[in-house]
Order: C-alpha cells, then sequence, then structure tokens
C-alpha cells in the first residue's frame, strides 16, 4: 500500500516533471526549424542523458523488451512527435490543453484493467471535457489550425496510452525498471524523425536550446515522472501533470506574445476545473457506478 507521504513525494516529483516540460512551447515556437527536426534533436539527447544516468545509478539502461515496453515507447513517441508538430500548426495553449485530454481516456482505461465498473462521476467528467475541448475548434480556424489542434487530440490519446502502460509495467515486471521503455521511445522518435536530418542546420545558440530541451525538459523530466510514478496511479500522475498545461501558455504569452483564443482560454478553464473536481475524493452518497 502506498502511504499519503509517499503520494506526496510522487505528486512531488511530477509537479517538478512538469515544471520543465511546461518550457517546451516556448522554445518549439522560438526554434526555427521543423517539427521533424526537433523531435530528432532532443529525443536522440534525451536518449543518452537518461541512459548515462541510469548507467551511472548501476542500473541496465537497456533491458530486453517485451510486448508491453514496446507499447509503451510508441505511446511515449506519439506524444513527443504530435505535441511538437500540434505546437508548431496551432497556438501552444491548444496544443498543451489537447494534449491534457489524456484523463479522459484513462477514465475508461484503468478501470476496465483494474476490473471495476466506470462511476457516473467518470461519465460526467468525460462529458465534460469532450464538451470543453469542442470550444478549441470554434472561432477562426485555418488549415493548419484545425490540423494542429487533431494532432493535440492524438498526443494526448498517446500520453493516456503512455501514462497507462508505464504503470503496467510497474505492476506486472516488479523487478524491471520501465525508464528502459522511455529511452526505446526516444530512440523510436529520433529513427522517425532521421529524414528530417540531412536539412538540420543549426547556430550555436539554437544547438543551446536542443541541448537544453533534450538534457533537461525531456531528459531530467522523465526521470523524474518515472520515479514520481512509482508512488501514484496512471490517472493521478496525469492530473498532478496539468501543472504544465497551466505554465506552458504563461511562457509563450511572456516569451513571444502569443493570446490563445477567448474560446480556447475558457475551454483549458473548463479542462482544469473539471480534471481538477474529479481528482477530489467523490462524496460518499455519489459513489454509484455503472457497467459499461
Amino acid at each position: 500500500m502506498t502511504g499519503h507521504g509517499d503520494r506526496m513525494r510522487g505528486a512531488a516529483l511530477v509537479a517538478l516533471a512538469a515544471l520543465l516540460w511546461s518550457s517546451s512551447g516556448l522554445f518549439i515556437k522560438v526554434l526555427p526549424l521543423g517539427a521533424l527536426q526537433i523531435a530528432f534533436a532532443r529525443s536522440l539527447v534525451a536518449a543518452l542523458t537518461i541512459a548515462l544516468v541510469v548507467k551511472l545509478r548501476g542500473g541496465r539502461p537497456f533491458p530486453r523488451p517485451d510486448a508491453l515496453a514496446f507499447a509503451c515507447a510508441a505511446a511515449y513517441a506519439g506524444v513527443l512527435i504530435f505535441f511538437v508538430a500540434a505546437t508548431k500548426l496551432t497556438t501552444a495553449a491548444n496544443a498543451i490543453f489537447l494534449q491534457f485530454s489524456a484523463p479522459i481516456y484513462l477514465v475508461f482505461l484503468e478501470p476496465r484493467l483494474a476490473g471495476r465498473p466506470v462511476a457516473r462521476r467518470d461519465l460526467l467528467a468525460v462529458t465534460l471535457c469532450l464538451g470543453a475541448m469542442g470550444l478549441f475548434f470554434v472561432g477562426r480556424l485555418g488549415a493548419g489550425t484545425l490540423a494542429g489542434n487533431l494532432l493535440g487530440v492524438v498526443s494526448g490519446l498517446c500520453l493516456a496510452l503512455f501514462s497507462m502502460t508505464l504503470k503496467l509495467q510497474r505492476e506486472r515486471r516488479p523487478g524491471v525498471d520501465p525508464i528502459g521503455a522511455i529511452i526505446l521511445g526516444n530512440l523510436l522518435v529520433a529513427a522517425v524523425c532521421t529524414p528530417a536530418l540531412p536539412s538540420l542546420r543549426v547556430t550555436l545558440p539554437q544547438a543551446g536550446i536542443l541541448l537544453y530541451l533534450g538534457v533537461f525538459q525531456i531528459g531530467v523530466a522523465y526521470l523524474l515522472f518515472n520515479a514520481g510514478m512509482k508512488h501514484l496511479s496512471a490517472t493521478a500522475a496525469v492530473v498532478t501533470g496539468t501543472l504544465e498545461a497551466v505554465l506552458n501558455p504563461v511562457w509563450v504569452f511572456l516569451g513571444i506574445g502569443e493570446r490563445p483564443s477567448a474560446w480556447a482560454l475558457l475551454g483549458g478553464l473548463l479542462i482544469l476545473g473539471t480534471i481538477i473536481w474529479y481528482s477530489l475524493p467523490p462524496h460518499p452518497s455519489g459513489r454509484r457506478s455503472t457497467r459499461l
């Protein structure tokens, strides 16, 4: 059983990871590079960073992966690639809020995998979040913005699958650190984005930004996230990680003055409010559930 102190420690580690993650929107916007070029560089650096830390700790950076580890790595790769592409095509606020639609999917994934019914409050949370997500598509939408929003939704689905498979690895293979799947996922991103490598040309300041994104924004952040997941459920980890969704648009606004639309702000606030409400303990009289 995980105690209250362990849960608080896990939440603090995930919150620190979210703080590092939140800087991505600004730097992705600032870099005059393509989405695949950014994804390639930061993931390759992140893979090397995490592998080095694991090796220095006496662990195995590259344990033999099974089907679950491959699924986790593929979902992780989807999170990074689709989020970078979404951030390039739509506003940073839209990309990050839509990515954090992940708890909507986890509402259904975790109960089914844990063998319990879906509660009515789960369904209410999903309905509210889906309605809020619709607000991102209201107003002026060019082809690029629409594509970016859709990629943000796909990124959220990948985040849910990644969090769930990472948690399942801990439960089903207690003697194996699932950080190996994250390293594999970063290498998978680099492999998928290799076609963008020949045209990659960077200045020294741009190289510094890419190193920061790989070492800290991805590498150190996912080491913290992996450590926090020892003490949290997949849903609780993603809910705590919504701190990134709050800070990401703030850094972008302060850095380059990008303003999300009023509809997007309203949708983001509704999603965050719903997730915060959902994370609170349910009222004793509201514990009815319905089987799906």
